[in-house]
């Protein structure tokens, strides 16, 4: 089990910190026309904001196992991308953004599932 909360982590690090490097890098505008239909109703620093804590949450899920400095960091970033995926199924639910919402419901089922063996039975 140690092995498979390795490679979700992998995984979640992987996906968010895509996710909040794009939301950093790319302006606004071009989120809105790239798809990112959301991004049109928010504040353009608070897509960087979530862009920002997504990228956290990407280095706390592998970096303090790795160095063995305060690995109880892990757990907590995931519940960091538990609440940021809650937050992403409300607004893309909102917006009737249907597919949207079953991949936030797949990252939250994979982001709980670190928080409960890393702060469980896993834990480091």
């Amino acid at each position: 089990m140690n092995t498979a909360l390795w490679i979700i982590a992998g995984v979640l690090a992987f996906v968010f910190a895509g996710s909040g490097a794009m939301k950093l890098v790319v302006p606004k505008d071009k989120l809105v026309a790239a798809g990112q239909g959301w991004a049109a109703d928010v504040d353009a620093n608070a897509i960087r904001g979530i862009g920002v804590v997504e990228i956290l949450g990407a280095i706390g899920l592998i970096v303090p196992p790795l160095v063995h400095i305060l690995p109880v960091l892990t757990p907590l970033a995931a519940v960091g991308l538990v609440l940021v995926m809650v937050g992403a199924i409300v607004t893309h639910g909102r917006r009737k953004e249907y597919p949207n919402v079953v991949i936030n419901l797949v990252l939250l089922a994979l982001a709980v599932t670190v928080a409960w063996g890393r702060f469980g039975p896993y834990a480091f």
